[in-house]
């Protein structure tokens, strides 16, 4: 929970009792866009001063520093400064942050919220028949059938772009996380589902007695309309909530706009949650970003801790095609490695894929797996494609993306998803393209080159700093890599 101010406010002459109350509100405000969240982080962070303009903090480690810069900093500072202007319609100079890390944080700015020991939830009727189990009871053989053996922690080549996923996982799974829920969201195949089989591997190894459910959204849907098809609410509401001691639900998206279910599904996640039963759940999208899902739902996504998974960097992508090569007994240089994890860069999954293809068609031929014979066999696996690609190409992209038409891109219209959007697709432009200011303000409706230059600046800056319009930016640039492949 949030300490009293009392508790991590120093009191003295150097914090005025104005600053002293902005800083207070400012931390209030950041702290419900993810309470859980917060807490996780800011338990590990000292406010030491708030005076002449400067923001002084005070990190256990620059992990946590770079985190909390990254993901919580501008909007604490933007509500700050706002309070200092006396409104929103007040002009004040922008703050500068001054930190300090020390082993030592005296006076969190958060408390780490205690986990708490799992309470027994009142076994229905049909759960205390124990001379026959329950069609829709739980099962030990489905789970085993689910799990793929290889998707263990110890198996997952962490990075920078999913730290804080793995982190979090291997503390869900060690049974005190301090959150609940876990939501992983990340693009397909970036590692989501590897690590929700970690999960379910390490608590079964550490408990083998656990009850353990992992279903996809998809096959939820489908049990539950089978249970109602058939009256057979009462043991399917056994297998998610009495037979249940964690949940993973893999795929959440996919219950948009699916209202019956997911009011079985809000029922379900309420009954545990109050029973402390962890519950982890993974999208290819961010809990704000689900369309066709309800508000309450969305808002219990987010009131426990929001991990996302990125494209890995090169280096974490040549790890990862080593790993995989260890796992299955592929002899791979370390130039091959390299080359593979150049040309395959924005999934996981395909990463793996063309290594495999790459070890059958050497197995077929009796070719070496060298860099000659790799170079040649991804020109077919992956192609370069950013010359398939043209304005067009990536204003139809963005348009898709934000339900938009191509008349609003190039528009006049300064609405803010409208603009938003504009920006987005000037600077894919810029990236991929190479276009020069000038051609770009062309074709986006004959603007000025500082406009598109102003565009692209904004984007990049909220690409490193905001995990949501790098999710956005993410997606559709998959989007434009599948269709210049079709």
């Amino acid at each position: 929970m949030i300490s009293q101010t009392s508790q991590y406010i120093p009191q003295g002459p150097s914090v005025s009792a104005l600053n002293e109350r902005i800083w207070n509100e400012a931390v209030e405000e950041t702290r419900r866009r993810s309470p859980a969240s917060f807490e996780q982080w800011f338990s590990s962070v000292q406010f030491d001063e708030l005076d002449d303009g400067v923001l002084t903090l005070t990190a256990r480690d620059e992990w946590v520093r770079d985190w909390v810069v990254a993901h919580f900093l501008p909007d604490l500072l933007a509500n700050i400064e706002q309070k200092l202007a006396g409104g929103e319609t007040g002009e004040a100079e922008a703050l500068r942050v001054e930190w300090r890390i020390s082993g030592n944080v005296e006076r969190p700015v958060c408390e780490r919220r205690q986990s708490v020991r799992p309470k027994t939830l009142e076994p229905t009727p049909q759960s205390r028949r124990s001379e026959r189990p329950l069609p829709g009871g739980y099962s030990r053989a489905a789970l085993a059938a689910a799990l793929n053996p290889k998707h263990t922690f110890s198996n997952f080549v962490v990075g920078p772009s999913n730290a804080l996923a793995h982190a979090a996982a291997l503390s869900s799974a060690g049974g005190s996380p301090g959150y609940n829920p876990l939501f992983i969201a990340g693009g397909t195949g970036l590692g989501k589902t590897h690590l929700m089989h970690a999960i379910a591997h390490k608590v079964l190894e550490e408990r083998p007695d656990a009850r353990i459910v992992y279903v996809s959204a998809e096959r939820f849907t489908n049990e539950f309309i089978e249970a109602l098809q058939h009256h057979r609410m009462d043991e399917f509401r056994s297998r998610y909530r009495a037979d249940c001691d964690l949940l993973l639900v893999d795929d959440i998206q996919f219950l948009a706009g699916r209202e019956q279910t997911q009011e079985e599904f809000f029922h379900t996640f309420n009954a545990l949650h109050d029973a402390d039963r962890p519950i982890v759940v993974t999208s290819d999208k961010y809990p704000q970003q689900l369309q066709r899902m309800p508000e309450r739902l969305v808002s219990r996504f987010t009131s426990g801790l929001v991990a996302d998974i990125q494209v890995p960097q090169l280096e974490t992508r040549v790890a990862i095609v080593k790993k995989k090569a260890q796992l299955e007994g592929i002899e791979l240089l370390d130039q091959v490695a390299v080359l593979l994890a150049q040309n395959v860069q924005s999934n996981i999954r395909e990463l793996e894929g063309a290594l495999i293809r790459l070890a059958a068609k050497s197995s077929l031929t009796g070719r070496p797996i060298d860099e000659e014979f790799a170079q040649g066999e991804l020109l077919l696996v992956a192609p370069r494609r950013a010359n398939l690609v043209s304005v067009e190409d990536i204003q139809r992209a963005v348009c898709h993306h934000f339900q938009l038409s191509n008349a609003h891109l190039i528009s006049k219209d300064r609405h803010k998803s409208v603009a938003f959007a504009r920006q987005v697709a000037m600077y894919l432009c810029r990236q991929r393209l190479k276009c020069s200011f000038p051609e770009l303000g062309r074709a986006f409706g004959n603007r000025d080159h500082t406009t598109v230059m102003s565009a692209v600046r904004r984007v990049e800056e909220l690409r490193a700093r905001d995990p949501q319009v790098n999710a956005h930016l993410e997606a559709i640039e998959q989007r434009l890599a599948s269709s210049s492949e079709s």
